[in-house]
């Protein structure tokens, strides 16, 4: 589907849409507790969906209320029988269910589409393999066989913290105490932070302890976790809410709700990026919103944060002065090279922009003319085009524009109900 979108600016209020960093926690979490326990995600996506899909695949009942959420009763205690989980385009799904998987000895095959079984898994795969679980490929599958016993699992730091989240996950099922031993810096921290806080809400604490340049992070696994009671809430999306919040720093008028600030998302940083390009930023307890400031560039270090690049691009190009953004090496195993997308897309709609090994300079502050953008099978790059609409002298037109519904299917309802200009081009 290919989309003409904007110019103009957007004017309004706007509910997040559900967290699906959240969100696939929260049900994995259900599925490895004690007892049914009712997820309130009043949103769902193409990702979110998959993670539900493949904890059916292996025996736990996931009946989705829509609007509502999903309601949720365990795996069973083992899965008999080969079992095949398709994570669809979802990362988080697949670097999630390998180890839950193994937990329950089941002999599992994943399947994916485009890039998902291009993305790095090495370092996960022998962390399983030597605690008993075997992991080959072909066919453009991945197989897991055998069940993961107790210990501590080593994996490098500077990879995925989705092979320390998926592990921690899966130690409820295990059997015994489970401790993951991180070696060097933390890439993407808070999303582990994020983990454990999900996890401390299922009654299960998550230890953090510094050690020998490494970080270690234990949970004990000899037992399934404590069901919450009631509906566990997934919060709004800090990662999605930052195009808005960017839309506004352009001077769109948008007030964003639903957005925790006490929140564990490692995104709510946007906040702080956005007051470093010289945005004006103002935040509630559950809202959030930035205006025109006295916009400068910046140097913007996301290596804890890459999800929120597009957006933050988008508004360092129409900031004078040239910004650096830092950080951005794990961008290129995303959905799509997210280094080389990001640039294209900017360049793209007029604005002048390089790439210098792993960071990226944007040369900002000049009229952006619009233009075409390929989305590149990419949510975020979809996005990030929209929001340069808003300020561009010219509209932009989103080939692929439908790849949103990985993680925000109604982003361009929003976008037209704020006023936004959104009209798709027929063939």
């Amino acid at each position: 589907m290919d989309l003409v979108v904007g110019p103009g600016p957007l004017r309004g209020g706007v509910r997040a849409p559900s967290s699906k960093s959240v969100a696939h926690r929260a049900l994995v979490c259900a599925a490895a507790s004690s007892a049914p326990t009712f997820v309130e995600c009043t949103d769902t996506s193409q990702d979110i969906d998959a993670t539900a899909r493949c904890l059916a695949a292996l025996g736990a009942s996931v009946e989705a209320v829509p609007g509502r959420g999903f309601s949720v009763s365990p795996v069973p205690d083992a899965v008999a029988g080969p079992v095949t989980l398709d994570c669809g385009e979802s990362g988080s799904t697949l670097r999630f269910m390998v180890p839950f998987a193994a937990a329950l000895g089941a002999d599992a095959t994943f399947v994916g589409a485009r890039r998902l079984l291009e993305r790095p898994m090495a370092p996960l795969e022998d962390a399983l393999a030597a605690h008993g679980v075997s992991v080959s490929r072909g066919d453009g599958r991945l197989r897991a066989a055998g069940r993961l016993t107790p210990g501590t699992y080593a994996v490098p730091g500077d990879v995925s913290s989705q092979f320390v989240s998926g592990i921690l996950m899966a130690s409820p099922l295990v059997g015994g105490p489970v401790s993951v031993d991180v070696s060097g810096p933390v890439a993407s921290a808070p999303y582990i932070a994020l983990t454990a806080s999900v996890m401390g809400g299922f009654g299960r604490p998550v230890s953090v302890e510094t050690r020998d340049g490494g970080t270690v992070y234990a949970a004990d696994g000899t037992g399934r976790l404590a069901a919450p009671g009631g509906a566990v809430e997934v919060e709004g999306d800090w990662s999605n809410a930052a195009f808005w919040l960017v839309a506004g720093a352009l001077g769109s008028e948008v007030a964003v709700t639903g957005v925790d600030r006490a929140s564990a998302q490692g995104d709510r940083a946007v906040t702080a990026a956005l007051a470093l390009l010289g945005a004006s930023v103002s935040q509630g307890a559950r809202w959030a919103s930035a205006s025109v400031g006295e916009p400068r560039a910046a140097t913007l270090d996301v290596e804890q944060t890459p999800d929120l690049v597009p957006p933050l691009a988008v508004a360092a190009a129409l900031a004078p002065g040239t910004s650096r953004i830092t950080g951005t090496a794990r961008l290129r195993i995303k959905e799509s090279d997210r280094v080389a997308t990001v640039a294209a897309c900017l360049r793209a709609v007029g604005a002048d922009v390089s790439v210098e090994g792993d960071d990226i300079l944007v040369r900002g502050g000049k009229p952006l003319p619009g233009g075409t953008v390929d989305a590149a099978n990419d949510h975020r790059i979809a996005m990030m085009a929209a929001v340069a609409a808003t300020r561009c002298e010219g509209p932009v037109t989103i080939r692929g524009a439908e790849c949103v519904a990985k993680s925000y299917p109604r982003f361009f309802d929003d976008y037209a109900a704020l006023g936004g200009t959104v009209r798709e081009v027929r063939p």
